[in-house]
């Protein structure tokens, strides 16, 4: 299944290789990554200036210049005392192609914490992290570490809202939440990861999702889910499981859990 939301911008005019005064150069600080100076004075005392890199940089319609990613590279130049930064400058792009840019260059380089990723996405307004933030404020979550009130898998859960929509990511967290209550476990990102494999796949099948939390609830509570799955898929300890190999393994857990004592074979989820 292709992903619903994919990260897009216009044909627009670059500027490659464009030697910019430094001081010229601004933060923007909803939409960038907070400044880190220990890092940018590591990078200083390291500084390469053959390997410095390029600039990522929004040019505004005022004229004003908006690093858009390198900045702890600026900075250090700046430490350094140097006037001049090689840029990569980008013109008419709002902020939301800003942070679009920033998330496109930052997965050919190294990536930013997922938790700065998604701040990056909302405050640019980007749809995939907009509608998955309207989702958990509707079910009193934030994003960050995890919590009774927070969830801390980020990616797990954006990987739901961009697979399947908002809509299973919001009946993946009602399922949750009456299977378990809200505590900490209950937001695992490979438990909502199974749920929503579940309702994205069969979500038609399951017609009552207050019936599918019970039978899981029943199972026991998230904190022994977790164990399970997680014994199940490293066989034991006897062998690694990524990521997706576990959020797998719940997911037919689930699907064992919803079909036993289902009598009629319309009614059974058939993986």
């Amino acid at each position: 299944m292709a992903n619903k939301y994919e990260y897009k911008l216009p044909e627009h005019k670059v500027d490659y290789g464009e030697v910019v005064p430094a001081a010229d150069l601004k933060i923007d600080p909803q939409a960038q990554r907070t400044l880190n100076e220990k890092r940018a004075q590591k990078l200083a005392e390291e500084f390469i200036p053959e390997a410095v890199g390029t600039i990522i940089v929004s040019k505004r319609e005022n004229g004003d210049k908006y690093i858009v990613d390198g900045q702890h590279r600026w900075r250090a130049s700046q430490l350094l005392g140097r006037e001049t930064v090689v840029c990569e400058v980008h013109h008419g792009l709002t902020q939301t192609e800003e942070a679009i840019l920033f998330l496109i260059k930052n997965r050919e380089s190294s990536k930013p914490s997922a938790i700065d990723e998604y701040q990056i996405g909302l405050t640019g307004g980007i749809p995939l992290f907009v509608d998955t933030e309207k989702i958990l404020k509707s079910h009193g979550l934030s994003m960050g570490t995890t919590s009774v009130n927070a969830v801390g898998a980020v990616n797990g859960v954006l990987r739901i809202t961009d697979k399947y929509g908002p809509d299973v990511l919001d009946r993946t967290l009602t399922i949750a939440e009456h299977a378990w209550g809200r505590t900490a476990e209950t937001w695992d990102g490979m438990l909502l990861g199974g749920i929503g494999e579940v309702v994205g796949r069969h979500g038609e099948q399951i017609h009552n999702d207050e019936e599918l939390a019970k039978k899981i609830g029943k199972k026991g509570p998230a904190f022994q889910w977790k164990a399970n799955v997680h014994a199940l898929s490293t066989a034991g300890g006897t062998q690694h499981s990524g990521t997706g190999g576990r959020v797998m393994t719940c997911y037919n857990l689930i699907v064992q859990t919803w079909n036993k004592g289902r009598r009629s074979e319309a009614s059974k989820i058939i993986v």
